[in-house]
């Protein structure tokens, strides 16, 4: 029970400490393109680019880039690696990932939004014999997402994807559901879970009970975004296996042109 009751404390504080600064700034109004590891069918802005960075367990640091091109269409990349924080030898990612998507169909007041892309970042530490991530990366996926007016905004996404990396011979089709939840104009609350069905056999990370992800973001100022989130909570790794992975998640996006 102990170890609940600080994830709770670590939300709390996160809170208090937003709250205590002042949240200022315009409502948040930039599409995530993911909640906390799942894509969703959100799509960075014509114009605008969009800088982020995931400080994660052991060290592991992601930054990414993302542009926005054209209408409905974002592509960048993101690179990083473990031991980044703390001591003892870097251990950098093999490539840096690309990343692009496409939006094929707007969302409407019947229909949700279709998003279809690419990306190759996974998360957490790689492992060179396995050639994964600790975490496989989307690979290619369609994205669903439809947002409806409850007690403020609920949004609930569903994707599914095939990681193309991966030497342990699960690559089978995924899928993964999640939501977001406004609190006031400037806070919201993330879940998913990662049904990770390519990561489930007797030669993978993955123990077959998938991936349970909560985090909150709130914004601090015109595209501005911090967030903390909690991975793994049904304890699915079979490796350095603790409930919940703290992380922290920043980003920020503006307009270039």
């Amino acid at each position: 029970m102990k170890k609940y009751f600080n994830f709770i404390a670590v939300f709390i504080l996160f809170s208090m400490i937003i709250k205590a600064q002042g949240i200022a700034g315009e409502d948040a109004k930039y599409e995530y393109r993911s909640l906390l590891d799942m894509p969703t069918a959100g799509i960075l802005q014509k114009g605008f680019v969009g800088v982020s960075v995931n400080s994660m367990p052991e060290g592991v640091l992601i930054s990414k880039l993302e542009v926005g091109v054209f209408e409905n269409f974002c592509f960048g990349f993101s690179f990083g690696g473990s031991n980044i924080i703390g001591t003892g030898d870097i251990e950098w990612y093999k490539l840096p990932a690309l990343n692009a998507r496409f939006r094929v169909l707007n969302e409407t007041e019947k229909i949700p939004a279709f998003t279809i892309g690419f990306d190759s970042q996974g998360k957490g530490k790689y492992y060179e014999d396995e050639n994964r991530y600790q975490i496989k990366s989307p690979g290619f996926f369609l994205a669903a997402s439809k947002t409806f007016e409850f007690l403020g905004y609920l949004s609930i996404h569903a994707t599914a994807n095939k990681s193309l990396e991966g030497d342990d011979g699960d690559k089978d089709f995924n899928f993964s559901v999640g939501l977001e939840k406004t609190i006031q104009d400037k806070i919201s609350l993330v879940a998913e879970y990662d049904f990770a069905v390519n990561d489930n056999d007797s030669t993978s990370i993955g123990d077959g009970n998938g991936y349970l992800n909560v985090g909150v973001r709130m914004s601090v100022g015109d595209g501005f975004t911090i967030g903390l989130d909690l991975r793994d909570l049904l304890e699915n790794k079979k490796i350095n296996s603790f409930a919940a992975d703290r992380a922290i998640y920043i980003e920020y996006i503006q307009p270039i042109f």
